[in-house]
């Protein structure tokens, strides 16, 4: 992938590998990403990746949500973008308060 023109760490290609075979109307958490990529604890290290996403269009980043909430979508709190995003897909949204 194209990944490696933007200065990507081989751990935050790995989280963003794992985010793009998310299924539509799907979500995982952060941690269920890290756990994927064989770093369980490094939750916080995904929320960096997903951050960084130089391709937010290809990589759903918006799948991935807080164990405790929707969270926040490209580095702003504001989650209302990652809240429409996720019920145009047929996520129940409201189950995230």
């Amino acid at each position: 992938m194209e990944l490696e023109r933007h200065n990507m760490t081989a751990f935050q290609i790995k989280v963003l590998d794992a985010t793009m075979r998310i299924p539509k109307g799907q979500t995982r958490t952060y941690k269920q990403i890290a756990a994927s990529v064989g770093r369980p604890r490094a939750y916080r290290a995904v929320g960096t990746a997903l951050r960084l996403n130089p391709l937010p269009i290809r990589i759903p980043c918006h799948r991935v949500v807080r164990s405790d909430g929707l969270g926040s979508y490209s580095g702003f709190r504001n989650s209302r973008k990652k809240r429409e995003l996720l019920k145009r897909e047929g996520v129940d949204v409201e189950r995230f308060g």
